[in-house]
C-alpha cells in the first residue's frame, strides 16, 4: 500500500512535515508495511519557505536586514541550488507578527526588508524567485522593497522619499538609474491569493489597513497616497494597473511586484503543487491524505486540503483529509473531492492545548491508526 501525505501545516502546532510524520506514525500501528512518502505543503502564507525548501531539496539561508520599523530582524528564507532559486516570505521581514499588536502603524511600515532579502539571494546567485506575500504589517505599496533594490523614489527636490505608506504623499518621480542589474534577470513567481485591488472601496488600506491600527482617516490618506504612487508609477510603465486583482496584496506589494520587476501573480497552492512536483507522487498512490489546521466552507473555496483532492481525482485517487477542528459546513469540501474527513482533537480541551505542538502530534497519530483500523476492516470484511 502507498500512501501520499500532502497536508497543509496545522498554524501553532505542527508543521506540514510534523503533521504528515505524524499520521505515518499512527497508521504503521496497523499497517507496519505501508509505504508512506510525506510531501510538504503551504498556501503561499506562513509555512511556504520551509514547505518549498524541504519539498525542492534546498537549504536555508539566515539574512539580518529591516524589520517593519527598521529595527535588526533575522529573515529565513529557502535556497534551491540546483535552479538557484529563492524561497521567501515577505512576512518574515515585513510582517505583522513581528510587531506587537499596541505598535502596528501601517503609516509607518515599511518593506524595504523585503528587498534587502532579494538583494541578499541575488549576491548569492539566484536568478529565479517564489516569494509570499501573505501576513504584512506595511501598507506602503511596496515602495520600501523598490527602494532596497536601488529604485529611486524621489520627492520634488531629488531626495529619497521618507519609508512607510506616509513617505508616498511626497513622491513626485521614480528613477531606475541605480537599480541592481542582476534584477533585469531575475523572474519572480509571486504567491497571492487575494484579488483585490490597489485602491478604493476593495483596496490594501479600506479592507486590510483595520487590521493593521489604521483609523478611517488614516485609511482615507493612505489611500490617496497610493493612488498618488500609481500616478507616479504610469509615469515609467505606462501599463502599470492599480486595478488588477492582486496590485492590494499585502498592502500593495502586489502591485510593486506585478508593475517594476515585473512579477506573475499566482495561486499559492498552485506554485507549491507544481514546484514540489505533488502530481508525480499520485500516479501509483493507493491512498491521498490531506488536511489543515480547521477545515470548513472556507477550504472548499480553494483552500490547500482541496487544491490536493482536485489533483488527485484527476488521477482518480481516494483522499481522506484530518483536521484540527471541522465545523458543519466542511460537507462542502466534498464537493470538491474529499472523500471523508475526521477531526484529530478526540476530547474536550482547550484551544492551548488542542494546539499543543505534542498533543497535536499525538491526536494525529490516533486519528490516523483509527482510519487505519476502518481501513483493514473494510479490506477484511468488504461490504456488498
Amino acid at each position: 500500500m502507498k500512501i501520499v501525505t500532502a497536508i497543509d501545516s496545522f498554524k501553532g502546532s505542527m508543521t506540514s512535515i510534523e503533521a504528515g510524520n505524524a499520521f505515518s506514525d499512527g497508521f504503521h500501528r496497523v499497517f507496519p508495511d505501508a509505504r508512506i512518502i510525506v510531501r510538504p505543503l503551504a498556501d503561499g502564507g506562513e509555512g511556504t519557505v520551509e514547505a518549498l525548501t524541504n519539498g525542492m531539496n534546498g537549504h536555508l539561508e539566515h539574512v539580518t536586514v529591516s524589520g517593519p520599523f527598521g529595527q535588526p530582524v533575522d529573515c529565513a528564507y529557502g535556497l534551491i541550488q540546483d535552479s538557484m532559486t529563492a524561497v521567501i516570505e515577505m512576512s518574515g521581514a515585513a510582517g505583522i507578527t513581528l510587531v506587537p499588536a499596541e505598535d502596528l502603524n501601517p503609516l509607518a511600515a515599511t518593506t524595504y526588508g523585503v528587498g534587502e532579502v532579494i538583494a541578499d539571494a541575488i549576491k548569492k546567485g539566484c536568478r529565479r524567485f517564489i516569494i509570499g506575500i501573505g501576513g504584512s504589517a506595511t501598507n506602503d505599496g511596496g515602495a520600501g522593497m523598490l527602494q532596497a533594490l536601488g529604485f529611486g523614489l524621489l520627492d520634488d527636490d531629488g531626495r529619497e522619499i521618507p519609508r512607510g505608506a506616509e513617505g508616498l504623499e511626497k513622491l513626485a518621480v521614480i528613477t531606475t538609474d541605480q537599480v541592481i542589474p542582476e534584477l533585469s534577470a531575475c523572474t519572480f513567481r509571486i504567491a497571492c491569493d487575494v484579488t483585490n485591488p490597489l485602491c478604493g472601496s476593495n483596496g490594501c488600506s479600506s479592507v486590510f489597513g483595520p487590521q493593521k491600527g489604521a483609523g478611517p482617516e488614516d485609511i482615507k490618506k493612505m489611500d490617496c497616497w497610493l493612488a498618488r504612487y500609481a500616478k507616479v508609477a504610469r509615469a515609467l510603465h505606462p501599463d502599470a494597473d492599480p486595478e488588477f486583482p492582486g496590485t492590494g496584496a499585502a498592502g500593495g506589494m502586489g502591485f510593486a511586484f506585478r508593475t517594476f520587476l515585473p512579477a506573475k501573480l499566482e495561486s499559492g497552492i498552485q506554485i507549491v503543487l507544481e514546484e514540489t512536483r505533488l502530481e508525480s507522487y499520485l500516479n501509483d498512490a493507493d491512498l491521498i491524505i490531506t488536511g489543515e489546521g480547521r477545515l470548513d466552507c472556507q477550504t472548499a473555496m480553494g483552500k490547500v486540503p482541496v487544491g490536493v483532492a482536485r489533483l488527485a481525482k484527476a488521477h482518480g485517487k481516494p483522499v481522506i483529509a484530518f483536521a484540527g477542528s471541522v465545523t458543519d459546513d466542511a460537507s462542502a469540501c466534498i464537493e470538491c473531492g474529499i472523500d471523508a474527513y475526521f477531526p484529530i482533537v478526540r476530547g474536550v480541551s482547550t484551544l492551548e492545548e488542542a494546539c499543543d505542538s505534542e498533543n497535536a502530534r499525538k491526536n494525529m497519530a490516533a486519528a490516523a491508526e483509527q482510519a487505519a483500523r476502518l481501513i483493514k476492516l473494510t479490506l477484511s470484511f468488504p461490504i456488498k
